[in-house]
C-alpha cells in the first residue's frame, strides 16, 4: 500500500530508529507551516512497510518530542493499522514560532529539512510577529458551514463564488483542513459571547446574562450591537427655555470598542471578548493586550497593528472597519485615556454612563406574559431588527399569531416600532411596569 508523497507538511520514516531525524522534521514543518505530520513505518516513496510497536514505544516518542522541541508542544500520537501493518502517525501544530530541535533551528523546503542561518532565523521571527496565527492553526471542529457569512457578503452587494469562497477568504490550511478563523466565522461553533448585567457597581449580583455566541462571529457581534442600541435610551431634560436630550452612553464609542475587541482578541485560545453592564459604566474586555511592538502612545494615536490580519480584511470587506484609525481617538475624545486599562494579557475599555442605569425589571415585566409572548419579547430583545418574517422563522409560530403577540406587546407599552417596516427597528422598553 502506498499513502502518497512527502511534502512540506508530511514526512515519512521507515522506523523509530530514525526518531531524531523525524523530530527535526517536525520542528522544521512547524516553522514553515505551523503544523506537520510524521509517519513511522513508511518508506520515503510512501510505501507502507510497518513499524514494530512495543508497550513503551508511543510513550518514548512523546517524551523524546517533549525534551527535544522547544518551545514545548503536545503532539497527537496514534497507532494505526494499514493492510495489517502497524504504523505510527504523529500530528503537531503550534503558533510559538520559531521552534528548535536539539538546540538548532530548521525550516522545511519541499520535502527537506534545512538549517536556518542566524539571518534567516531573524527574518522568520519578524515574519511570525506580523502573521496572524488563527489562519495558520487547525480548528478542532472540521464540520463547518458558512451560510451566515455568505449572506453577509451578499447583503453587502459582494459577489460570492461558492467554489472559491473558502479559499479566497483564507479559511483553510494548505492541507485542506479548516483553520481557527474558519471556526470563528462558521454557522455554528462553541464560542460563547455574553453580555452580563449587574445590579450595582461590582459583580456581586448578576441579574441578567444574554448569550449571543455559538454562531458566526460577525452575526453575534451585530446582535450585541443591536442589544446595546436597544438599551441606550434617551433622557429628556426640559427647563423653561431649553429641551435637552441625552443618551445613556455614546453608541459610536461603544461600537468602536466592541468591534476592536472582536477583531483584535488573540483568538487562538478561543477566549471571546465580553461586555459587562454596571449601574454606572460599561466594560468591554478582550484578551491579548496590545499587539506585538505597538506602544501605548501609538495605540492612543490610533495607529493599528492587526493581530488577525486576514480577519481584519474580512471585517473591512463587510464594512465593519475602515482602517482610518479614528476609533481609539474617538473614545479618548469622549471619555479620556482613562477609559483604557491596558494589561499584559487583557485590554479593558470602560465607558461611563451619563446617568444611573436602571436594571431591567424582568420578573415584574414577564409575569404578565404567557410563554409565547415571552418568547417573542426575548427574540426582539436579542435582535431589535427582526422583521415579522424573522420572528415567524425563529419562533415557529404562524404569521397571524406573531402579529397578534406584537399588537399585545405594543398595547402594553413593552415595544414600539421606530422607522419603516423595512428599515426600522423595535425599541424595547426593558423596564416597563405592567399592571
Amino acid at each position: 500500500m502506498n499513502i502518497g508523497t512527502e511534502t512540506e507538511a508530511i514526512e515519512f520514516k521507515k522506523s523509530t530508529g530514525e526518531l531524531k531525524q523525524g523530530i527535526i522534521s517536525l520542528s522544521s514543518m512547524l516553522n514553515k507551516n505551523g503544523y506537520g505530520t510524521l509517519y513511522f513505518g513508511v518508506k520515503d516513496n510512501g510505501d507502507v512497510i510497518g513499524q514494530q510497536i512495543g508497550d513503551r514505544t508511543l510513550r518514548d516518542i512523546s517524551q523524546a518530542i517533549a525534551c527535544s522541541i522547544k518551545p514545548q508542544i503536545i503532539p497527537t500520537i496514534t497507532h494505526e493499522l494499514l493492510e495489517e501493518k502497524d504504523i505510527i502517525k504523529i500530528d503537531v501544530q503550534g503558533t510559538e514560532i520559531p521552534y528548535s530541535a536539539y538546540g538548532r533551528y530548521y525550516i522545511r523546503s519541499a520535502d527537506e529539512d534545512r538549517d536556518l542561518s542566524p539571518e534567516q532565523l531573524r527574518m522568520l521571527m519578524f515574519k511570525t510577529k506580523e502573521y496572524d496565527s488563527i489562519s495558520r492553526s487547525q480548528a478542532s471542529n472540521q464540520e463547518l458551514s458558512f451560510r451566515l457569512l455568505k449572506n453577509l457578503y451578499v447583503t453587502n452587494g459582494l459577489t460570492v463564488n461558492p467554489k472559491s469562497f473558502e479559499k479566497n477568504l483564507g479559511l483553510k490550511l494548505e492541507n485542506g483542513k479548516y483553520n481557527i478563523m474558519a471556526e470563528l466565522l462558521a454557522d455554528q461553533n462553541d464560542i460563547s459571547i455574553k453580555v452580563a448585567t449587574f445590579r450595582g457597581t461590582d459583580k456581586s449580583e448578576l441579574v441578567k446574562r444574554n448569550e449571543y455566541g455559538n454562531k458566526c462571529l460577525l452575526v453575534a457581534m451585530d446582535q450585541v450591537l443591536d442589544y446595546m442600541e436597544a438599551i441606550n435610551e434617551t433622557s429628556v431634560e426640559i427647563t423653561s427655555h431649553t429641551r435637552e436630550e441625552s443618551k445613556l452612553f455614546d453608541m459610536l464609542s461603544f461600537r468602536e470598542a466592541w468591534i476592536n475587541a472582536c477583531l483584535h482578541t488573540k483568538w487562538e485560545k478561543l477566549n471571546p471578548p465580553a461586555v459587562y453592564i454596571f449601574q454606572n459604566r460599561i466594560e468591554i474586555i478582550s484578551t491579548g493586550g496590545l499587539p506585538e511592538g505597538l506602544t501605548k502612545d501609538e495605540f492612543y494615536r490610533g495607529i493599528s497593528r492587526p493581530v488577525n490580519a486576514k480577519l481584519q480584511k474580512i471585517f473591512g470587506q463587510l464594512g465593519y472597519v475602515e482602517q482610518t484609525g479614528h476609533g481609539i481617538p474617538l473614545i479618548i475624545t469622549n471619555y479620556g485615556k482613562q477609559a483604557f486599562e491596558i494589561m499584559p494579557n487583557y485590554l479593558n475599555v470602560t465607558i461611563p454612563l451619563h446617568r444611573t442605569f436602571t436594571v431591567p425589571m424582568q420578573s415584574t415585566t414577564l409575569t404578565t406574559l404567557n410563554d409565547s409572548q415571552s418568547k417573542i419579547y426575548h427574540l426582539l430583545l436579542d435582535n431589535s431588527k427582526y422583521t415579522i418574517r424573522d420572528l415567524v422563522r425563529e419562533s415557529g409560530f404562524s404569521d397571524g399569531y406573531v402579529r397578534k403577540i406584537i399588537t399585545t406587546l405594543k398595547n402594553q407599552h413593552m415595544i414600539e416600532r421606530v422607522g419603516s417596516n423595512k428599515t426600522g427597528y423595535w425599541k424595547i422598553h426593558t423596564n416597563s411596569q405592567i399592571d
